[in-house]
């Protein structure tokens, strides 16, 4: 068991950490780097109508991830909190189950999603070309619903399992394999939009059966074992990652929310100059979200060890990390707005001219999004699901929603939308900093 939990049982320091949480940091960014790719494809082998496609059928793609998410997120915090306390045959028990609840969540999402498919896509009042392509995105995606679900799950495992590096091998090949392919279906095949949805279905689906088979090996941490049917474990796993769920379905509203203020004070080049925004915001935010990924599972096991010097010591120098990235990331995107906008699409058109005004403004987020999204991961690592879901949810929707119906109204219309996000963050960051403070000494980090 030593040999197998090294790096939870080495000295926190911050070379420690960031080597730990280093090979999830690079997974993020990649796999957010080849989403990106996607819409890079799309936009200059397609068009810019292809492009927004993709993003109006986010909402549908995010709201089949969600369970899974939450299963996957929360039932990581469980498993090793239980690793930790020494019962590790329990903890692979409760993991095999949840491994079966969500190929079983993964069938039902796929068969509703395209039952509902085409009166979702119909009460948006889009084009017919704009229909066409999310329809043929949508309906390729599908196919693949399973092994993504699997893929989500199987990242975070082979990290909590103290394979951090296998997972980042597995997310650098799919994305590798998802750019070729994105190439050879779109350009090559002429299969179009759908020719993407295929290529990302593929490459995602590289990690989910390497993990299943690695996690079919006894010599693994964490491997496959004869389930027992623990309701509770369902209940505290989905309790947990209740901040997971609401982030990825309130993404989806909001997106959705943010596509149609576009529609409406704009058109559709708003909805592709407010998805080149978003794919440029979302691969630094991978920089956050790969590293509370990354030390989640530290946390867990010293709070399931109860060792509060190390959970005060990860903590601590988590906040610094985080701050001083925050701020040196907002810097980078403010600088370089002009050239990440004309990898979408040229200078002098109209979608370029909104992205390029759109991406300095949205920019301002990323000065907090970093501590909002350690807070709120910070929180489900310890088990406290409920606290993790309200700085979730009240900053993606209560605070987005608010502030995407009042700013447009208060600063003349698309500059409102622009500065949504970053007045967004801003009231979670205040929230986030209360809460930390509010249970530092319950949970041991108070530093």
């Amino acid at each position: 068991m030593e040999n197998k939990l090294n790096s939870y049982h080495l000295p926190v320091t911050g070379r420690n950490i960031l080597r730990f949480a280093f090979p999830t940091i690079v997974m993020t960014v990649f796999n957010t780097f080849y989403t990106m790719v996607d819409g890079l494809f799309v936009s200059n082998l397609i068009g810019t109508n292809a492009l927004s496609a993709i993003n109006l059928t986010a909402p549908a793609i995010g709201l089949i991830t969600a369970v899974s998410g939450m299963l996957a997120t929360g039932g990581s915090a469980v498993i090793m909190k239980k690793m930790g306390e020494q019962k590790e045959s329990e903890a692979r028990q409760d993991f095999t189950l949840l491994i079966l609840t969500n190929v079983t969540v993964g069938a039902v999402m796929m068969l509703l999603g395209y039952a509902l498919m085409d009166d979702m896509l119909g009460a948006m009042g889009l084009s017919s070309e704009v229909f066409a392509y999310c329809r043929a995105y949508l309906s390729a995606y599908l196919i693949f619903t399973i092994p993504i679900l699997l893929m989500y799950n199987f990242s975070l495992y082979l990290i909590a399992a103290d394979m951090s590096k296998l997972s980042l091998i597995c997310t650098v090949a799919g994305g590798v394999s998802n750019i070729v392919l994105d190439y050879g279906l779109i350009a090559l095949l002429n299969m179009g939009i759908r020719g993407a949805a295929i290529a990302t279905g593929l490459g995602y689906s590289f990690t989910a059966v390497v993990g299943f088979l690695v996690f079919c090996r006894k010599g693994s941490l964490l491997h496959f074992q004869k389930p027992v049917f623990r309701g509770r474990v369902l209940f505290h796993a989905s309790a947990n990652g209740l901040s997971e769920l609401a982030t990825s379905l309130v993404s989806g509203i909001t997106t959705l929310l943010f596509n149609l203020a576009m529609l409406k004070y704009i058109g559709e080049d708003g909805v592709a100059a407010i998805t080149i925004i978003m794919y440029v915001l979302m691969f630094v935010s991978a920089l956050f979200i790969g590293y509370t990924y990354g030390v989640a599972p530290m946390i867990s096991y010293y709070y399931g060890e109860q060792n509060h010097e190390k959970l005060k010591k990860l903590v601590k120098f988590s906040l610094r990390f985080i701050i001083g990235a925050s701020a040196l990331c907002t810097a980078v995107s403010l600088l370089a707005a002009v050239p990440l906008v004309g990898i979408f699409t040229r200078p002098g058109s109209p979608v370029y001219e909104l992205a390029v005004t759109g991406s300095r403004l949205c920019s301002l987020a990323l000065l907090f999004v970093g501590l909002n999204v350690f807070a709120s991961g910070m929180f489900t690592a310890l088990s406290n699901g409920v606290v993790s879901a309200v700085l979730a949810f009240s900053r993606s929707f209560l605070f987005t929603v608010a502030s995407i119906q009042i700013l447009p109204l208060l600063l003349g219309g698309v500059m409102g939308v622009w500065l949504a996000s970053p007045a967004a963050e801003l009231l979670g960051t205040g929230m986030a900093a209360v809460l930390l403070l509010k249970y530092r000494k319950r949970y041991g980090y108070d530093c």
